[in-house]
């Protein structure tokens, strides 16, 4: 559809314990995994904003853990406020992209390429993040409009 912003854009799927990174090309054709960061580690968000610089990425999309029902869950207030970490520390717009099911599909696309549960636990994020971003990018391209919410950028108290 003509109404697709080309770019560079990073898929970040958000756990408690690691953050899955993937990346599209710039036509937005197919999404990759690129690393998986530990969330714990204090430059876990700065990691994220060197991603995107590194390569020259226009947004950052980020996946919005909702419940089977729509409905907002402790994890989604996680997502959101890991997303404003990002805005805060990167010049790019971020969105938050609805990834209901994300890790699942990811589990169930590396198990039937014959990993193990095991075996899989260090790209299973990044995998999530290529489902999240492949996602969002479909969705543009269907739509013509950008996947998602945008996160504003916090106002300074006045």
């Amino acid at each position: 559809m003509s109404g697709f912003r080309p770019g560079v854009r990073l898929g970040v799927d958000v756990g408690r314990a690691r953050v899955g990174v993937a990346r599209c090309d710039r036509d937005g054709l197919l999404a990759t995994p690129v690393e998986t960061v530990t969330r714990t580690d204090p430059g876990a968000v700065a990691r994220i904003a060197a991603l995107a610089d590194e390569y020259g990425a226009v947004e950052i999309v980020v996946g919005l853990p909702v419940s089977l029902s729509g409905g907002e869950t402790p994890s989604t207030s996680d997502a959101r406020a890991f997303a404003a970490e990002i805005v805060a520390a990167s010049a790019l717009p971020v969105r938050l992209v609805d990834e209901r099911l994300s890790t699942v599909t990811a589990h169930d696309a590396l198990r039937r390429s014959g990993r193990s549960q095991r075996s899989s636990r260090s790209i299973v994020d990044q995998v999530a993040a290529v489902v999240l971003l492949q996602h969002a990018l479909d969705i543009e391209k269907r739509t013509g409009r950008p996947a998602g919410e945008p996160v504003h950028p916090e106002e300074p108290p006045s």
